[in-house]
C-alpha cells in the first residue's frame, strides 16, 4: 500500500462536477462548483477514462432537453417552432423580389426608389 496525499476528487466533488456538467457547464465552471483545480480535473480524467466519457455525455444534457421541448412544441402544433425547425433544417428559401422578379420598388416621401 502506498501512502500519499488523499485525493481532492472526493465523491462529493464528483457529484458537484456531474451536476455542473448536467447543466452544460464548462470544465472551468464545474471545477469552480466542485472547488478543485482544472489540472486536478484533467489528471483525474486521464486516470479515469470512464469519467471523461461520462463528462462529455453529461454536457449534452441541455441539448437533449432542448430537443424534447422542441418536439413537444411541434406535437402541440406550434407554428413558429415548426417554421424554425424547417428553416434550420432546409435553410431559408425566402426571396423577396418585385414585379417580374425585378427590384422591389419602395416609395419614400413621395419619391420612387429602387432597393
Amino acid at each position: 500500500m502506498t501512502a500519499g496525499r488523499p485525493s481532492v476528487v472526493t465523491p462529493d466533488a464528483i457529484l458537484k462536477l456531474e451536476t455542473a456538467f448536467l447543466m452544460g457547464c464548462t470544465d472551468q465552471e464545474a471545477c469552480l462548483a466542485a472547488d478543485i483545480s482544472m489540472s486536478t480535473l484533467y489528471l483525474y480524467g486521464q486516470k479515469n477514462p470512464e469519467f471523461s466519457d461520462r463528462k462529455e455525455l453529461l454536457k449534452q444534457n441541455p441539448v437533449y432537453k432542448a430537443r424534447g421541448v422542441v418536439l413537444e412544441s411541434l406535437h402541440l402544433g406550434d407554428i413558429n417552432t415548426a417554421h424554425k425547425v424547417i428553416d434550420r433544417k432546409e435553410g431559408s428559401k425566402l426571396a423577396v423580389t418585385g414585379a417580374d422578379s425585378g427590384p422591389v420598388q419602395v416609395t419614400i416621401s413621395g419619391k420612387d426608389a429602387h432597393v
